[in-house]
């Protein structure tokens, strides 16, 4: 007996930057169409991901290949085409936005130039076409420049779509497993993390966040940001710009922290050897 009842499992559109091995889009991609492990058993996410917009193929692509293997998944040549399934109606009922990695320039602050904002003006021009839209989730921030990060939102307010942004940090596995009571009084956060500034900073800036949106005045926005670099650093870690004892604590969480020197039994390093690591 065949059955004739139509699939109405929500379909998505993926618009990359590249999708290679480890990119940001290769983990989303395998995610929607393999599925992935959670709570001791496998699991496949309600939703078919049917079209995909990729800007660049750098060698090493995986597009092709998921899409051979997902005869499901088509790749469009158009962020308009994979948003319609090559159709002049909107023919999805949502979008992620994947613009991170792939070979874009960088400006005089060092940041990579991911086209999210030229990519999501093609995602809205869509959803204008058809006078309605869906859901957008953007893979990390929304642009490189404020005022484009602005005008993103503005759009999104306007045409009246959900619209998420962020990275796996705030709901990745915490250990322990700890949360901030809602209400708490807060004085002081830090967290230790490896660079980039571009690239993993922001996730520096999200494990903070998610905790201390949690405090007494939550999601209040930010007031003043200070930002040191090279021996600035370390002057103000002697001037005890943050609370030394709220760095040994945070730095003794790591997983990865070793002695400084084989046969030193102290995992801490000292402030000058801390200087020499870094």
């Amino acid at each position: 007996m065949t059955n004739n009842q139509p699939n109405t499992r929500p379909k998505v559109a993926a618009v990359c930057t590249e999708v290679r091995k480890f990119a940001h889009a290769q983990h989303f991609l395998d995610r929607f169409l393999e599925g992935y492990g959670w709570d001791n058993r496998h699991h496949r996410p309600p939703f078919d991901l049917v079209s995909l917009y990729v800007d660049q193929v750098p060698e090493g692509d995986l597009s092709r290949e998921r899409a051979a293997r997902f005869p499901t998944m088509r790749i469009y040549p158009t962020v308009a085409d994979a948003l319609t399934l090559g159709t002049d109606k909107l023919a999805v009922d949502g979008v992620l936005l994947i613009g991170e990695h792939g070979e874009y320039g960088r400006n005089e602050k060092g940041q990579r130039l991911y086209p999210r904002y030229e990519l999501f003006k093609q995602i809205s021009a869509v959803y204008r076409m058809a006078g309605r839209s869906v859901p957008v989730f953007n893979d990390k921030h929304l642009s490189w420049r404020w005022d484009w990060a602005k005008e993103m939102y503005d759009i999104s307010r306007e045409l009246g779509f959900a619209f998420m942004a962020g990275s796996s940090l705030p709901v990745t596995w915490r250990t322990p497993s700890v949360d901030l009571p809602l209400g708490a009084t807060v004085t002081e956060a830090l967290c230790i993390c490896y660079g980039g500034v571009d690239s993993y900073d922001f996730h520096g800036l999200e494990t903070l966040q998610c905790m201390v949106e949690r405090r007494n005045g939550g999601e209040s926005g930010v007031k003043w940001l200070q930002a040191y670099k090279g021996e600035n650093v370390w002057q103000a870690h002697h001037e005890g710009v943050w609370s030394r004892e709220l760095f040994e604590s945070a730095l003794s969480r790591s997983h990865t922290l070793t002695p400084s020197r084989p046969g030193f039994n102290n995992n801490f390093p000292t402030f000058d050897e801390m200087r020499q690591l870094a």
